[in-house]
């Protein structure tokens, strides 16, 4: 009689066991994302693979990398000069450069008649876990390479206007912070909503840069540098959706 009870008691400990074990909290989080953007005389997609490992008691931090394509087309977009950060900032410290005042006194402008750029980047995501469903986020590009389309471009200097008939992508992309940035960019503020184990759906702020370097023409800075590279800064809004593995 008691074995009989003992394994009645067994079995009815089987559900509740693998409940608790079901509902605990993954220690990774792998994912692919596209995402859309729409801002002022251009648009973006992006898709994404990340890795997040889930940190801390209950595992709602996350942090991880990625790998993100990013492509960025528009018309007529203004690219102004890109740096050296010691001629286009009031002070150059890393991080702290964004607070720096802008020395527009020191930019040209190269207007890009057809952009098209295709941003390849590592990227590093930060994220917190409000419950099952709501998360939030960051993300941006460390990393990588652009490849893209040239454009035929107008250049201002000094009140005078020249064409560049072959501006082109800069190739290669860094973060470093403010002005010191090489290349394209992206970078997401995010909310995201579960769905359920595989999908969900997030609404996105998007900081985008995105850089061209002239052909044939040249920003003389007034200590005599020679610029050719030239940057666009993005506002975007948009959505995405990713699917969990």
């Amino acid at each position: 009689m008691k074995t009989c009870i003992s394994c009645l008691f067994c079995l009815l400990m089987v559900p509740f066991t693998g409940h608790a074990q079901q509902i605990e909290p993954k220690k990774t989080n792998q994912f692919i994302d596209l995402a859309g953007t729409i801002g002022s005389s251009q648009g973006s997609g992006a898709l994404s693979y990340v890795h997040n490992w889930r940190i801390g008691r209950k595992r709602k931090i996350e942090a991880g990398l990625g790998l993100r394509l990013t492509s960025v087309a528009g018309t007529k977009l203004t690219y102004t000069t890109a740096g050296p950060a010691r001629l286009t900032r009031s002070f150059t410290t890393p991080f702290v450069i964004f607070f720096a005042g802008q020395k527009t006194e020191n930019w040209d402008t190269l207007t890009v008649q057809r952009p098209f750029v295709n941003a390849l980047n590592v990227t590093i995501n930060l994220g917190y876990q409000f419950g099952p469903k709501f998360s939030a986020g960051f993300n941006i590009d460390l990393i990588g390479a652009t490849f893209g389309q040239k454009s035929s471009s107008i250049f201002q200097s000094n009140g005078l206007t020249s064409t560049d008939a072959a501006s082109k992508p800069a190739t290669f992309n860094l973060l470093l912070t403010g002005d010191h940035d090489q290349g394209s960019l992206n970078s997401e503020f995010f909310l995201k909503y579960q769905i359920n184990d595989k999908w969900g759906v997030r609404a996105i702020y998007q900081f985008l840069f995105t850089e061209y370097t002239a052909g044939s023409v040249r920003q003389i800075a007034p200590d005599g540098t020679a610029i050719d590279r030239f940057r666009n800064k993005a506002n975007n809004f948009g959505a995405g959706v990713s699917y969990s593995f």
